[in-house]
């Protein structure tokens, strides 16, 4: 049986700095409050911004969040090819940077759905081990091409080759891969949104409430029979929506919180 609480369970909305991995960060969380903790998607540890960390009961709820759309404001390298497509790489190939109006083209043509390939360095499994495993080993590995979804891709500054672009993308969407894609490769990572969640409302020291983490799905209200007949497992709301009673999330889409 875990050690770790089920209580306190919330939300905490958590702006991670550049060094420390996403989990490093849970664990900070975890060891604070003595609660359950994970994460809702992971950030590299170059890169900064809004960290999504659920505690207690409420990490069941983290498959309604992995998926949800995210923004970032990066800044590409267009004069250098890394082997990780991030600073933290090795050099590949140095090139001359892109005019500007060609640089604002490539970027137009990779909003919509795009073919990008997955960056060495991430956990994707290729032959049932993680990508960035076989990297650091120094093994050559095809990596896969994965469909992705970019909503928006607009060029913020264009000075010196190094382009600073604001980014909205769907779940899954490697922000290296397209600052490969565009021939460079990230210098710098800030994700600024996931959902309808900002980094600038974070607060690591706030749990927000488990009826309030999913404020996208509906609510709906039942009665204390119902809560204790869906926790007991003799009803189900197999729906997408927040069922409540008295303040308390019960259960979202068939997943139950406990008490």
């Amino acid at each position: 049986m875990s050690r770790w609480s089920l209580s306190p369970s919330g939300l905490v909305l958590v702006d991670k700095p550049e060094g420390p991995s996403s989990f490093a960060v849970v664990r900070r969380l975890r060891d604070r409050t003595g609660a359950r903790a994970g994460h809702a998607g992971t950030l590299d540890p170059f890169a900064s911004g809004l960290l999504l960390v659920l505690l207690g009961a409420s990490t069941r709820l983290a498959r309604f969040l992995v998926g949800l759309d995210k923004r970032y404001v990066t800044e590409v390298d267009l004069r250098v090819r890394t082997s990780t497509g991030d600073r933290e790489g090795d050099v590949l190939e140095e090139r001359e940077q892109p005019p500007s109006e060609e640089l604002r083209e490539l970027v137009a043509g990779l909003v919509g759905e795009v073919e990008l390939r997955v960056p060495a360095a991430s956990a994707v499994k290729v032959g049932g081990q993680r990508a960035y495993r076989l990297h650091r080993r120094g093994e050559a590995v095809e990596m896969p091409v994965r469909r992705s979804t970019v909503h928006a891709a607009e060029v913020l500054v264009y000075e010196h080759g190094v382009a600073t672009l604001d980014l909205r993308v769907g779940s899954g969407t490697y922000v290296r891969a397209i600052a490969e894609a565009l021939g460079g490769h990230c210098r710098t990572l800030r994700r600024t949104e996931v959902g309808p969640f900002r980094v600038e409302d974070a607060d690591d020291e706030l749990i927000v409430p488990a009826r309030e983490a999913l404020p996208f799905l509906p609510l709906v209200e039942v009665d204390a029979a119902e809560a204790r007949a869906i926790r007991a497992g003799r009803a189900r709301r197999a729906e997408p929506v927040r069922v409540v009673h008295d303040g308390e999330l019960v259960a979202v889409d068939g997943t139950v919180l406990a008490e």
